[in-house]
């Protein structure tokens, strides 16, 4: 879809809309669309690592604010919001590994070892 670069949204630079390209996004008009928390559910679920800071950097951007005007108890229920988040897409099989698994699987080690 084409239109603005995700990185013309309040918040996200150049590393964001990489990440987010990398995760099937590529415009503001899509992220916008979709939503802060399906936008990010598809950074983690395509290995991204998660970070609250990054996610409500995208909520406060989408809402055209800055990312340290989160506070309180805003940023109390986003933090809750962000761990369901991450436990959701954590549990979810189809989604990409992050972390340590994630290198493992870069390196043709993570694919092969047995979970049992």
């Amino acid at each position: 879809m084409a239109g603005s670069s995700v990185s013309s949204i309040r918040n996200l630079g150049p590393s964001s809309e990489a990440e987010f390209a990398r995760a099937g996004i590529h415009s503001a008009e899509e992220l916008h669309a979709m939503g802060a928390n399906a936008a990010y559910a598809m950074l983690l679920a395509n290995g991204a690592r998660p970070h609250f800071i990054g996610y409500y950097a995208l909520v406060m951007g989408l809402q055209g604010r800055p990312w340290n005007d989160c506070k309180g108890k805003e940023k109390e229920d986003l933090r809750r919001q962000f761990d369901g988040l991450v436990s959701q897409v954590r549990a979810d099989p189809h989604s990409a590994p992050t972390g340590i698994e994630a290198e493992l699987d870069r390196i043709g080690t993570g694919l092969k070892r047995s979970k049992t």
